[in-house]
């Protein structure tokens, strides 16, 4: 199984270049039209070349919107955890999405145990009468 291993790598890596290039619109293709580099991908698959050289050189990356990079992001904000049973916002959610479908809740349970013990009675008095 583990001899598979390589092969399926390179078809994963030539499969996704294909595909990346078919997606992506013909203003962000660099240096060649996206035809060649389809031709290029699909013809230098199997050695690695077209792949990665449509990795490496065929696409325009984009700076992220905010103009950090994710790490710089992660590090100017940092995460504090925040037990839910601290978190302000966590306890109103609860509060406005629980109350009333609890009451409703409430409600028809109530309404069935009243139900079920009014049909109790009367079958107990329905057997005093018979029985007795």
């Amino acid at each position: 199984m583990l001899r598979y291993l390589p092969f399926l790598l390179v078809l994963a890596l030539w499969i996704y270049a294909f595909i990346d290039c078919l997606n992506t619109p013909e203003e962000e293709v660099r240096g060649l039209p996206k035809v060649v580099w389809v031709i290029i991908i699909l013809l230098f698959g199997e050695v690695l070349v077209g792949p990665v050289a449509w990795l490496v050189a065929g696409k325009r990356r984009h700076a992220p919107a905010g103009g950090s990079t994710p790490s710089e992001w992660h590090r100017d904000r940092r995460a504090r955890f925040v037990a839910p049973d601290d978190n302000p916002e966590f306890l109103d959610s609860l509060k406005d999405s629980g109350d009333k479908k609890d009451e409703a809740l409430l409600k028809d349970w109530e309404a069935d145990l009243r139900r079920r013990e009014e049909e109790l009675k009367r079958r107990e008095d329905g057997q005093e009468g018979r029985g007795e």
